[in-house]
């Protein structure tokens, strides 16, 4: 009976729409480019969210990073000495719980150094496992606060020093799972050895995870490697420094002085000289969050735009077919049947223009694809997209299809 009485009033539904054409088909086209535009840009926005909240599995709570600078005319035996140096005043500062001193760190940015290739052969012919490095030492797992999952810390005696135009050859490295699995999927990568630029390193301890300098690449991100050493370069290194409080000024305040007070050989720009984790995380992450703010706002207006067209309409067509309504209220139409007719015609156009948009939205994703390299969009996207788009319509239909419904009989047909 239901089904009858559904399928008696899709028929006049369809017949008005077929009177009205170009508006019924602007409205259709309006919910489909609306659904194509705003489930690319709300996946667009998804992607992002989901990448910049990606942990770097450090303390970033309590973490930060002082950008050391060299005067010039130091040698690499009197760098090695300054670090060395500055490393124990660093780890008896008050606040302090340790300190370390590295080439690079997790969002610091591309440099030439921090990226080399692992081999598992001598003499292999294929490029090597691209992976990034951060120079360490014994106390970098405890400052960066990250864990083992297997295997042992670097020993004091293995650190090497090592400057920016000599091949590395550590005795031994620190891998991420995921660079471990990678290159040994059938067992376990503790012990085996794998080929640096200057030689054959042990591995002997695997990380739970540690985020590279890159946040571009999140496979890359992954395959890091801790390398036993201090860092020579004449234009500087950075000091790692892990705080026992989140109230990091004053302990970077210490830090500082402490290290003017041991040497003035040293140059540590007073605005970026230091930063805190926190920091860095914000800007690496600053475009992401301008990009996902663009297009929540630009999805925001097209809904807005399509929920507008829609009411536009529907006030339209309520004032078109006064004379209707008024002979269907006369014949006996309830209120409920005048407002279940506009909410039926609303959800038979909106569903045209879903299906259409549906189409767009995957056909705009595979050219998204291809140029900025974004994954495959799944269907549920264009489904949520979709349900949003029918709840819109039957709330933007509401307003117009209610003043329908109250309007007298008598007062329609004689202003009709």
């Amino acid at each position: 009976m239901a089904l009858t009485r559904a399928l008696m009033q899709l028929r006049p539904i369809v017949a008005a729409l077929g009177r009205h054409k170009v508006a019924t088909l602007l409205i259709v086209l309006q919910v489909a480019l609306t659904l194509a535009v705003a489930s690319n840009a709300l996946f667009i926005v998804a992607t992002r969210i989901v990448h910049l909240s990606r942990p770097t599995s450090t303390d970033e709570a309590h973490l930060f990073i002082i950008r050391n600078g060299w005067k010039l005319g130091q040698h690499s035996a009197e760098i090695d000495a300054n670090i060395r140096a500055d490393l124990d005043t660093l780890r008896h500062v008050a606040g302090v719980r340790d300190a370390y001193s590295s080439q690079g760190f997790p969002l610091g940015g591309f440099k030439d150094d921090i990226i080399l290739r692992l081999k598992l052969k001598p003499d292999q012919k294929t490029h090597g496992q691209l992976v990034t490095f951060f120079a360490s030492d014994e106390h970098a797992v405890d400052t960066l606060g990250i864990s083992l999952v297997a295997g042992r810390n670097f020993r004091r005696d293995e650190i090497i020093a090592s400057g920016p135009n000599e091949k590395m050859s550590p005795a031994s490295i620190i891998v991420t799972r995921s660079l471990a699995d990678e290159l040994f999927p059938d067992g376990s990568a503790l012990g085996k050895t794998v080929y640096l630029p200057g030689g054959p390193a042990e591995i002997i301890g695997v990380l739970a995870s540690l985020q590279g300098p890159l946040k571009q690449s999140e496979r890359l991100d992954r395959f890091t490697v801790l390398v036993p050493m201090h860092y020579l370069d004449s234009a500087g290194v950075v000091y790692l420094v892990r705080a026992d409080s989140t109230a990091m000024k004053p302990v970077i305040a210490a830090t500082l002085k402490a290290l003017q007070q041991r040497s003035d050989e040293r140059i540590i720009d007073a605005k970026e000289g230091v930063v805190t984790m926190a920091q860095v995380r914000e800007r690496a992450y600053a475009d992401d969050h301008s990009v996902a703010l663009l297009m929540s706002i630009l999805s925001g207006m097209l809904l807005l735009a399509t929920a507008g067209g829609i009411v536009g309409l529907s006030s339209f067509w309520v004032s078109q077919r006064r004379r209707q309504i008024g002979i269907r209220r006369s014949l006996g139409a309830t209120t409920g049947d005048i407002l279940s007719y506009f909410h039926s015609e609303n959800f038979l156009i909106v569903s045209a223009g879903i299906v259409l948009g549906s189409l767009l939205a995957f056909v705009a994703n595979l050219g998204l694809m291809h140029v900025y390299e974004l994954p495959r969009m799944p269907p549920y996207v264009p489904l949520l997209g979709a349900l949003l788009l029918w709840l819109l319509g039957q709330l933007a239909v509401w307003g117009p299809a209610r003043y329908a419904a109250k309007v007298s009989p008598v007062v329609a047909i004689r202003t009709a």
